[in-house]
């Protein structure tokens, strides 16, 4: 005798086309047409608020043609923001870094009283409106605030120089490194390091022979995104920098200058290697990226 199951109970198996039954469809799936409209709006906001604004950009920084153009990059106050631009960077760069690395090696790896509240001055920049920080820096070191006396008595100038906007920089910049190292440095642990120790080896040399290969993409990943940062800061700069022409105009600054004096082809022109610096910060951190999720799963595995 033979009992035939309920058509409700019957297990039916994927189709030939590799489409599964309704018994196995995933009720998570949307409908057609609703992925396309979220996908269509998506690309839509992508177009209109981040691709279209940079083909104005470089519509602009070339409509009157390439030889002005280079014109526009070859004038000795577009060559002076762009070199100050560059050494602002490269020192805020490399001091964050330095501090990054040692800030998420103490933050991941022990244990002290204070840890969270580290975590909470790290974080503390980007919460901070940069023209406020930048208003701080004024308060400390300028003329009527708490150093400006004294800075004044040993001719020591910060503010409306170099000295002043590498500070500026540095303070909105300093979270990015230690940021990108924190996360990837608890997430690996500390049995390495104390295998490196166990068999005699200094902290330092299980730094650099252990620790430092095994975060290497994140320190890049770090500095890619701190540089950008240094060399896009507008806020913190403007209000320490004095908009001395030739001296104390980074790039974003000249860029402001430059259009409010209606000069929109050598404005744009500076705002096309800001531009051209962001698509290729974008480009870096997807490679980057890609070898952090790669170096995740070899140290999973």
């Amino acid at each position: 005798m033979t009992m035939e199951l309920p058509h409700s109970l019957v297990l039916t198996y994927p189709k030939e086309d590799g489409r599964l039954s309704a018994l196995h469809n995933d009720p998570r799936t949307e409908p057609r047409a609703v992925r396309i409209a979220i996908i269509g709006v998506a690309v839509t906001f992508l177009g209109i608020f981040v691709v279209l604004p940079l083909i104005v950009v470089f519509a602009q920084a070339f409509s009157r043609g390439i030889s002005a153009y280079v014109m526009a990059l070859g004038n000795p106050e577009a060559l002076s923001a762009i070199r100050l631009t560059l050494l602002i960077a490269a020192i805020s760069v490399g001091l964050n870094l330095v501090f990054g690395l040692v800030a998420a090696w103490a933050i991941a790896k022990f244990e002290f009283r204070g840890k969270t509240f580290l975590v909470s001055l790290i974080d503390l920049p980007f919460s901070v409106s940069p023209v406020i920080s930048g208003l701080v820096f004024v308060l400390l070191f300028g003329a009527q605030g708490f150093f400006g006396p004294w800075l004044a008595s040993h001719n020591i100038r910060l503010l409306f120089a170099v000295p002043g906007m590498t500070l500026a920089t540095l303070f909105v910049t300093f979270p990015f490194v230690a940021r990108a190292l924190i996360p990837l440095m608890q997430e690996q642990g500390t049995q390495e390091e104390e295998a490196a120790l166990s068999l005699g080896a200094s902290g330092l040399q299980a730094f650099f022979r252990v620790t430092l290969p095994n975060i290497k993409w994140g320190v890049l990943y770090g500095v890619l995104l701190c540089n950008a940062r240094a060399m896009g800061e507008f806020g913190a700069v403007s209000v320490v920098s004095g908009h001395i022409r030739g001296e104390t105009n980074t790039m974003p600054l000249l860029v402001e200058i430059l259009y409010n004096e209606y000069q929109f082809v050598a404005s744009f022109a500076i705002a096309s290697l800001l531009a051209m610096l962001a698509l290729i910060t974008l480009v870096a951190k997807t490679i980057l990226e890609r070898h952090l999720d790669e170096g995740k799963l070899s140290h999973d595995h």
